[in-house]
């Protein structure tokens, strides 16, 4: 299965700019405090490297199919968290389907910006399953999104799930979970 209707990538000042997406299991399959907690470290990270926030990078906004929008920006780097050094993938999701356009989001994208998703690659044993990647999705002042059932959406969403984030990166090219390229396969 596909989720993205077109593959990008595009060096900017040392980031490869690429694709995401967000979905868990255990007593809480995700959104508990330890995930919650996480999910905070992790966006104050990525203002930190200017991946998210006022001062973040944006890359040239580019046209994608569901679920996340119709135009996102994509970046990918490496960023430490508690000492733990991981790759991260962050997808900036704009506008509403046949209502924006990518000039729009390129001029204003503060405007447009509807959430951000991002994955993160975890320690190993985290979840072998899945690649060991912590799914997180956000609105954009950093505030963690939630679901129609309250839980917060960090950590292993939707994990199990024959859809969401991790039932459809688990079909990405490379087993990396990752469409735009094969640099984290192992």
């Amino acid at each position: 299965m596909n989720c993205f209707a077109k593959r990008v990538s595009v060096f900017l000042g040392g980031l490869l700019v690429l694709s995401f997406a967000s979905f868990g299991t255990s007593a809480a399959p995700f959104g508990n405090p330890e995930d919650i907690a996480f999910g905070q470290k992790l966006w104050s990270a990525l203002e930190m490297n200017r991946l998210v926030g006022e001062k973040a990078f944006h890359p040239m906004p580019y046209e994608t199919a569901p679920p996340h929008g119709n135009i996102v920006e994509t970046l990918d780097g490496r960023i430490d968290i508690d000492a733990r050094n991981g790759v991260v993938i962050v997808k900036k999701n704009f506008g509403k389907r046949d209502e924006t356009t990518v000039e729009q989001v390129a001029d204003n994208p503060a405007k447009y910006m509807t959430s951000i998703t991002v994955m993160f690659k975890r320690e190993s044993g985290y979840d072998p399953k899945n690649k060991n990647w912590f799914w997180a999705k956000y609105f954009p002042n950093g505030s963690l999104m939630k679901n129609p059932k309250g839980m917060a959406l960090a950590g292993r969403v939707a994990k199990g799930s024959d859809k969401a984030c991790i039932a459809c990166h688990a079909g990405a090219p490379g087993d990396d979970f990752v469409y735009i390229h094969d640099r984290y396969a192992e």
